[in-house]
Parts: C-alpha cells; structure tokens; sequence
C-alpha cells in the first residue's frame, strides 16, 4: 500500500474518531484506540512498512509537539495562586508513585524487576491530552482544574524521564547510581539550556519582529522539534522535559502573537493525536493481546484503588490542601499518549536488552489507558459536583460596561432567576450596582487578572456595552473562544445603524445585540424617556407573532432583550441569528412604560401584562 494512501486512511480513521466521540459524548481516547485495534491486529487494514526504530522517533516528534502545547496552558499565576499543591503533586507523588507501581507491577502482574520498575515509571504520566479535555467535560472550579492541569502536563516528562534512568540502569553496561545523577544531571541541563535559554531567545527574536508573521507559527514547530532533537543528543529522551520548559516559558512571556501561536498548536495537537492513538494501538499483534490474564485485571485495580490513592495521600500529608481536592485527585488519573509512547518504546528494547516479559508492556498500558480513561471521564463530573468542585451551570450574562442602561437589564435579568455579573474598570460606575447588590467585577476585562479572578464558568452570554464601540469589538473578539462565539454581542455601533460598508465585518466584533438601532446612546435616550424592561410569557393561544404585532415595529417602538426558556435556559436577541420562541417562553424587552393597548384583549393579556413589576413572577413560571 503506498504511504500516502496510509497517511490519508490515518487522517481520516482519526478525525472520524474524534467526531465521533465528541457525538456519543465519550472521551475521544477510548474511540481512538478501538479505531486503532480494529484497523490493525482485528482486520489488518492498516500496515506501516517502516522499520520500528523510525517509527518510534516520529512518534517522539509528535508526542514533544503535544507537550510543548500543554506547556503554553501554564500560567505563571496559577502557580502562585495553588503552588503549595503542584509542588506536592509534581515533586512528592511521582517517587512514590514509581515506588507503589513497581512493586505492584512485580507481585501482583508477576512482571521481572526491571521491566516492573519502568512500567511503574510510565504510569506516573496522568496524561494532559486526555486530562485537559475532561476538565472542560466536567467544568471544574478553576483550582481544582489547575491542579490536576499542572500535575498531567509536569509529570508527564518527568514520568518519561524515570523510565529513561530505569532503562538505563538495567540494561547499560557498568551503569549504576552514578550513571542515573549524571544522566538526571543531563536531563535538567538539556533542559534549562534548550528549553529554558531556547525558549527565551525564540521569545525575545519574535517580540523584536525579526521572523515575518507568517513564519512565526511554523517556525516555532521546528524549533520545538531542534529543541527536542538536541536535547536528547545530550541525554535519551530528555527531550520531553525540555519542550515541556520550552513551552512554560514562551507561554509566560508577553508575546503579542502568544494566542495565535497557542491556537495553531491546539489545532496541530488535535491532528498528532488522531494520528498517534491509530498508530500506536495498529501496531499491536494478537499474541501480545493474547498475554493478558487476571493478574494484569487484578493490576489494574490495584493501580486504580491502592497505588494512585496512596501516593497522593502520603504526598499531601499535612497540606493546606482541601480535602475535597485531596479526594478528587486520589481517585482521577487517566494515562494518554506519552504513556502509550512510552510503553511503544522501552517494551521493544528491554525485549532486545533480554527480557522477554517487556512485550506484555504495552498492553498492560493500553489497557491502563481505556479503564483510567473510561473510569475517570465518566465519573469526573458527577463526582466533582457532589463534592462542591464543579462550576455552576452555564446559564448567565457578563455585561461589560456599567451605566444606567445596563443596570436596570441586570436587575430585569436577576428577577428572572438568572445569574448576572457586571464588570467595568471603574469603581465609581460599578457603586450602583453594589448598592442593588448585583454582583460586579471591578478591573479590566482584557487583563490576566480578569481571566484569573472571574468566574464565567457559569455564565452563558457575553454583552459588551460600553460607550465605545471598538472597545466592545475588542472585547468580544477576546472573550469569543471563552463563551463561544455565538454567545458573544455587542450593542449595535454607531456606523451599523447607517448601514452600507462602513460597518464593522462580523469577523471584527461581536454579534450585535437586540437591533441595529439599539446604541449606547439610543438605549440611554429611551431609558430617560421612561422606557422599562418588560416580560410577557408566551402560550399556545398567545404566541411571538402576537406579541410582535402588540408592540409595534421592533427596533423603534420597542426592542427584544432576550428570552428565559421553560427549562431555564437564557438566550440574548439579535437580528443575527434566526429565532423564533415557542410557548412557555419568557420573553424580556426594552419598551415605553405604558404600552401600546391590544388589538384584541383577551385573557392572555391579561395575564402577560408589560408592567415591570411582573417579571419577578413571570419568571419564576418561566424558570420553574
């Protein structure tokens, strides 16, 4: 079969997979690894004629890429804000960890020595590819996600870094402790050298403008890749821990081009691990499945029940920790690709270095791998909120820009139930609300701060509307990828309400909230001419259409704010987006004090009178 036919089958094998998963709602891992096993030892559609040692070293390439990317996710502040924890979780657990493994993998696997010893170092690794996916599965409170975010990218390398030594000393002639300080030694002056000094140099070459902004994104993939190379010239697969720091520090300079470049690694990462988890898993034969027994299930547990719990217990003795953390970390610890690469790799050797048992490696991992993962992922969630840890649910509005205007919206929308924060850098515009007791947010949205300190797990919709329209735009395409963009408005710019070219394109800003005509200004003009927030409760007999035609023309004699649907689910308006609500909606509009009267009275109307003081109760029908 020709490579390009191959390479076109992985592509397409693996983001069918990660399609799939995303609609079966399963950690996309599990379907990756099925699709792998089924297009390799189960039906032999996928063969790869390329000598294991090639393989193995693109493989690597891949894997440095990945973990070069969860590097970037490090934030310096989220260090200082749970640092006594990481530094528990990424300097305490592992020894013990490689300890418990170990010794579990020798007595109850019935693995030699050696290969028990590097199989216990591989299972260090949490695995940031699959971690980082759940965490958004689950909505975590952003500690508690940290934490486990932290522990999967750090350990990762370090895990792989054990297992190197482990290897080492075992199969290297006149090797001993001497030989493991100095490759450690190695390791961390690879490390500070090529990832440290390396990643400061790309840093300070892209802040001075010297590489075009065409090349810096590619461009940073190869010198991820030297990095990696040379790293483990100086000490086998160090590399991994030296991309790892490499990404730290790129990810913490303040680079202009940091979120694109993060971006195009996120989307390079998606298309490595389709590849990866189809190849790894193909390359399995039935004989190895076929060495897996009860002691490797009774392994397994232990890993799960026994090793994983313990090594976090004795790490967070006397910690400061909560014990609602201790709890969720004692239990989750899925394994990802570098475990699987990991396994790929020394298996093959300590085979070749005399050890026969090590080609029941990566089995036992890839089975590791589907239980942790399957385990794990499906019981993060439920476990996270029944131990307080998890995010409020997504159904909310983050109005940036305090005004009058915005806070009689917020007060319309806290009386229909619905969670509300407002945020401005000003502490004078902010007193208002305070006073109302809404809850505000005092600092600049854009900042780090803000990404830090603000909640917005649960809040659905973002409104910018301040008085300055490029602001708002600004901020919209800032926060987009946060609430999605199709969650992400603004109030309608001067220019917009004109028409013609001069507006802003839709890949500029935001969605433009309600109407046309609803401006800073002109939502203030009517808001001093008396207009109120509004609600009528849709029905069978009293549709949208009837309450259109009560109201008049929207955009001048009134204007639709949004809707709470009978579930509860808020939506904000804008004539952007096709939307027609059914009955038991609750719909919120903008209009004059006293409205104009029915066509045709009825007893609906009655009951959906547009008085403000009704939106309470309306609301509560509504949310109910």
């Amino acid at each position: 079969m020709h490579m390009a036919t191959v390479l076109l089958m992985i592509l397409g094998a693996g983001l069918s997979s990660q399609w799939l998963a995303a609609q079966i709602r399963l950690p996309a891992i599990v379907v990756l690894i099925a699709s792998g096993l089924l297009m390799g030892p189960v039906t032999g559609l996928l063969h790869i004629s390329m000598p294991q040692a090639e393989l193995t070293e693109l493989i690597g390439l891949g894997v440095a890429i990945i973990l070069f990317e969860g590097g970037m996710d490090l934030k310096a502040q989220e260090f200082r804000r749970v640092g006594h924890g990481i530094g528990r979780l990424t300097l305490l657990a592992p020894p013990v960890a490689w300890l418990l493994g170990g010794l579990s993998a020798h007595y109850v696997a019935g693995l030699s020595w050696p290969v028990s010893w590097v199989l216990g170092a591989i299972l260090v690794v949490t695995g940031p590819t699959v971690i980082l996916p759940l965490l958004r599965q689950a909505r975590l409170n952003k500690d508690s996600a940290s934490l486990l975010k932290w522990e999967g990218i750090v350990n990762d390398p370090i895990g792989v870094l054990l297992a190197v030594l482990t290897f080492q000393y075992f199969t290297l002639a006149n090797s001993g402790w001497e030989q493991i300080a100095l490759g450690m030694g190695g390791a961390i002056a690879a490390a500070a050298i090529f990832g440290g000094l390396g990643g400061w140099a790309t840093g300070w070459m892209y802040r001075r403008g010297s590489i075009p902004v065409h090349l810096k994104a590619p461009m940073l993939m190869v010198l991820v890749l030297v990095c990696y190379w040379a790293s483990n010239r100086i000490q086998n697969e160090a590399g991994l821990l030296s991309v790892t720091v490499m990404g730290l520090v790129i990810g913490n300079m303040k680079l202009v081009e940091r979120e694109s470049l993060r971006h195009f690694k996120e989307n390079l990462t998606v298309v490595l691990l389709s590849v990866l988890f189809i190849v790894i898993p193909s390359q399995l034969e039935f004989a190895q499945l076929g060495q897996l027994d009860w002691r490797v299930a009774l392994f397994v547990v232990v890993v799960l029940l026994v090793v994983r719990p313990v090594a976090i217990g004795l790490a967070t003795l006397g910690s400061p920790m909560r014990k609602e953390d201790k709890l969720l970390l004692a239990w989750i610890a899925p394994r990802g690709i570098v475990a699987a690469a990991s396994a790929g790799i020394f298996g093959p050797a300590l085979v070749e270095a005399g050890y026969p048992d090590a080609a029941r490696l990566l089995p036992i991992v890839f089975v590791i791998i589907i239980v942790t993962v399957l385990a794990h992922g499906l019981t993060l969630g439920r476990m996270a909120r029944k131990m307080g840890l998890a995010a409020q649910a997504e159904n909310g509005l983050l109005i940036v820009g305090a005004s009058n205007w915005s806070l009689t919206l917020a007060q319309a929308i806290r009386k229909l139930g619905i969670d509300v924060v407002v945020a401005d850098g000003s502490y004078q515009r902010l007193k208002p609300m305070r006073m109302d007791g809404i809850e505000v947010f005092y600092g600049e949205i854009l900042s780090d701060h803000a990404h830090h300190a603000l909640d917005t797990e649960r809040l659905s919709h973002l409104l910018c509307a301040t008085d300055n329209d490029y602001y708002n735009a600004l901020a919209c395409k800032a926060q987009g990828h946060e609430f999605g963009h199709h969650r992400t408005f603004q109030l309608a710019t001067h220019l917009e309400a004109g028409g013609g070219n001069k507006r802003l394109p839709l890949q500029q800003r935001g969605y433009s909230a309600f109407s046309p005509s609803a401006t800073f200004e002109k939502l203030d003009h009517w808001l001093q001419e008396g207009w109120t927030m509004q609600t009528s409760k849709l029905s069978d007999t009293f549709d949208y259409r009837q309450l259109q035609t009560r109201l008049g023309t929207p955009g001048e004699d009134w204007q639709l704010i949004g809707g709470v649907s009978p579930r509860g689910s808020f939506w904000l308006a804008t004539s952007e987006q096709a939307f027609r609500p059914e009955s038991g909606w609750v719909m919120l509009y903008f209009a004059p004090a006293v409205a104009r009267p029915p066509r045709a009275a009825s007893a609906v109307d009655s009951e959906t009178a547009d008085q403000p003081e009704t939106i309470a109760r309306n609301g509560s029908n509504g949310h109910g």
